[in-house]
């Protein structure tokens, strides 16, 4: 295909505005291989010829091939869609996003525990604004977007930003639903076995008390661990540090509360705690933390009421008496 070498070719950009290439820069085109396959621009042409399409948007990497391809419209008597090329994506070190900068592919992303909504609401927002708003639900953004406010220079994908998306949507999601997204991932942590069926009851507080510190479903269902295992590693650091032998008189009197009291509720639990309080003359952190230690085998975790909520009677009982095995 031989271009003109006289005059130019404009491109009413949807995004960048008008574009102009001298036609005397632009080389002739091979439109057909030797092996009597269409090259990509003629390809490209003709297909979105015959399928009638009225809007070409894509990265402006192919910016310069759209004079050639407005040419080949013209030479084969069509009239050119319009066209609109968005800024490249840079990865965090302002270099363009490839494979190196992690995931992938959406699968990826679904495997790393991200629910669709907020990946989905990220990649509108990468490179296009309304205003300060950040969160959108998928009728907003369809109302609200328009290409006019698309950014012209190249957005950076920012993981971090990404993952607070992320974590606002969990803490929004329906609880029921994020407690049957999370089964998979408890499984592939070996904490629910394959044929046995979770009670969702049970399932549904777990998520309602870990959301709040989960940033995916991935990190929920490691955050799940002491709470879906007989037995539990105890952080070595936390152990020495809160776990020692100054606080047997408290466990014990806690321990004898928790098998008597009448019902394993907040409210009954909470007046256990002021009780072995009162009787120790420890304040509420100095208690708290080591059971939260013993239970959980962590420094962070739930509030220490809904911790014991989550394991029982039986367990949050036994975990306590087991401390004396680690001195």
């Amino acid at each position: 295909f031989v271009t003109p070498q006289t005059g130019q070719t404009i491109v009413e950009d949807l995004i960048k505005g008008r574009v102009t290439f001298d036609n005397a820069q632009l080389d002739d085109l091979i439109i057909l291989r030797s092996n009597g396959l269409p090259t990509y621009n003629f390809g490209a042409v003709v297909d979105d010829a015959v399928m009638r399409i009225t809007h070409v948007i894509r990265g402006d990497d192919h910016l310069n091939n759209t004079p050639r391809q407005i040419l080949l419209y013209r030479a084969l008597g069509y009239d050119p869609p319009q066209f609109g090329h968005l800024p490249m994506i840079l990865g965090p070190d302002k270099v363009k996003l490839s494979k190196r900068h992690g995931a992938t592919s959406v699968l990826e992303y679904q495997e790393a525990g991200y629910l669709p909504e907020a990946l989905v609401n990220y990649l509108v927002r990468l490179g296009w604004s309304y205003g300060d708003q950040e969160v959108f639900t998928v009728p907003e953004m369809i109302e609200k977007f328009t290409l006019d406010r698309i950014n012209k220079s190249p957005a950076a994908f920012d993981p971090e930003k990404l993952l607070w998306l992320n974590s606002h949507y969990l803490k929004h999601a329906d609880v029921k639903r994020v407690a049957d997204l999370v089964v998979p991932f408890l499984r592939r942590q070996g904490l629910l076995a394959a044929h046995v069926q979770p009670d969702h009851a049970w399932l549904e507080r777990l998520v309602k008390a870990l959301r709040e510190r989960s940033r995916t479903l991935l990190e929920m269902a490691q955050q799940a661990a002491p709470y879906c295992q007989d037995s539990i590693a105890v952080d070595p650091e936390a152990a020495t540090q809160f776990l020692t032998a100054a606080l047997k008189p408290a466990f014990t009197k806690l321990i004898i509360a928790l098998d008597q009291v009448p019902s394993f509720e907040h409210e009954e639990l909470e007046r256990v705690f002021k009780s072995v309080i009162a009787e120790t003359g420890l304040s509420m952190s100095k208690l708290a933390q080591p059971v939260r230690v013993a239970l959980t085998g962590r420094t962070a975790s739930p509030g220490i009421f809904e911790v014991m909520l989550l394991l029982g009677r039986k367990r949050t009982v036994a975990r306590l008496k087991a401390i004396d095995l680690m001195h």
